[in-house]
């Protein structure tokens, strides 16, 4: 998911928001652009989750295995990543109507392009389009977002990716369900919208003010301080846990509903998904003043009891378990991730954090797509049942550790 919002808080200033809000082709409150970025970084989500409940079709309509649905999925988080990394702070210099701009214009793009996919190729070009929309459009929407609401920011920021992925997987679901020809109609929708979105942004006032060193900016960085690199040692097993269940929820979930349980309906392969992105926003938000270790002690638990009640729930065919499970996992991941963020980001120094941050970026979008890509290479060897227990095994394996370890710190 698309949580690198947090790392443009603070950047811009009170003079720059009212010197950018003057430059608007209209004046409007800074509150509708605070509004105006929530929407657009919440449909930029939902357009990247709408295509998972839809990859059992294509399986059918393109003769998939469940390698390449891994594939398709694993190079949205491979271009995702690279667009982080490079253009990730870049509205800080141009300004964040213009990237903003660029951002839905690729989510145009990628559109157009899954509804025209007729083959592996193509869905993997629609694939990477979208991963280089989400990791140009989050952090400019997002950096929109504090700039304009910092009192709310942060929070606003926790949840939207949660809640658009939620959106995205309900939305596709039903249209797959109720709507005739899926795999184009569901593309139409969120394309009139991304065009609405465009439209919209003429209008909305600019929030930072352009300076030099956009070049410069495009150079990675990415580096750990000393003092932080403890503390990421021990978080890592747990990070690794949430995004990989995230991974595996966006990957094959919905084809181990269809093929593993037997469950014709596509309706509950996305029910599924949204519950896991739904619960995870609920609790990001629910537990928002809670103190890191106490989150963390909760997640690592939570976590790894629910994928157990989730693998039950697959081997016993029972979707009441699955979801229940899934249920009790979401409250782990969205517990697991503002923990991980709200005790690991105190330790760097301000000059620090952005290297920080994309180390920790790093590490959750490679958790989120190599155990994926894994488990697609394993199902051919020993099956689409046996890889989700192990990867389940897993992931309650690296929560164990974590909760272990955050035990005997405190101790």
């Amino acid at each position: 998911m698309q949580v690198c919002q947090t790392n443009q808080q603070g950047r811009a200033t009170a003079e720059a928001l009212d010197a950018g809000s003057q430059s608007s082709p209209r004046s409007l409150p800074a509150s509708a652009m605070t509004l105006f970025s929530f929407v657009g970084a919440m449909l930029i989500a939902a357009s990247s989750s709408a295509v998972t409940p839809l990859y059992h079709l294509y399986q059918a309509s393109m003769h998939l295995t469940p390698f390449w649905i891994t594939i398709v999925f694993s190079s949205y988080v491979a271009s995702l990543l690279a667009a982080l990394l490079t253009v990730g702070g870049l509205s800080d210099y141009v300004g964040r109507r213009p990237v903003i701009l660029a951002a839905l214009l690729l989510n145009a793009a990628a559109m157009i392009l899954f509804s025209e996919a007729r083959d592996v190729g193509q869905l993997i070009l629609a694939r990477v389009v979208q991963g280089l929309c989400v990791g140009v459009g989050t952090t400019a929407l997002g950096a929109a977002i504090l700039d304009t609401n910092r009192a709310r920011g942060p929070l606003l920021n926790s949840v939207t990716a949660f809640l658009g992925m939620t959106a995205g997987s309900l939305g596709a679901a039903a249209l797959i369900t109720f709507a005739s020809d899926p795999l184009h109609r569901v593309y139409e929708v969120l394309l009139g919208l991304t065009v609405l979105m465009i439209a919209l942004l003429y209008v909305m006032p600019e929030s930072s003010t352009r300076k030099a060193g956009a070049l410069a900016s495009l150079r990675p960085h990415v580096r750990v301080p000393p003092q932080s690199r403890a503390i990421l040692a021990r978080l890592t097993p747990v990070n690794v846990a949430g995004w990989a269940l995230g991974g595996l929820y966006l990957s094959l979930m919905p084809t181990v509903v269809a093929t593993t349980m037997r469950v014709a309906s596509p309706w509950v392969g996305g029910v599924v998904v949204a519950a896991l992105m739904l619960t995870a926003a609920v609790a990001v938000a629910t537990f928002r003043d809670w103190p890191a270790r106490r989150l963390l002690l909760i997640g690592t638990s939570t976590l790894g009891l629910g994928v157990a009640v989730s693998m039950i729930g697959i081997q016993q065919q029972q979707v009441v378990a699955l979801f229940a499970g899934t249920v009790i996992a979401g409250v782990g991941f969205g517990s697991t991730f503002s923990g991980t963020l709200r005790a690991l980001l105190p330790t760097a120094e301000p000059h620090q954090r952005a290297g920080l941050l994309s180390a920790f970026y790093l590490q959750s979008y490679l958790s989120f797509a190599v155990p994926a890509l894994i488990a697609g290479l394993s199902v051919p060897q020993i099956g689409l049942s046996t890889t989700a227990y192990l990867y389940g095994a897993v992931i309650i394996l690296l929560a164990f550790i974590s909760m272990m370890a955050s035990l005997w710190t405190d101790r």
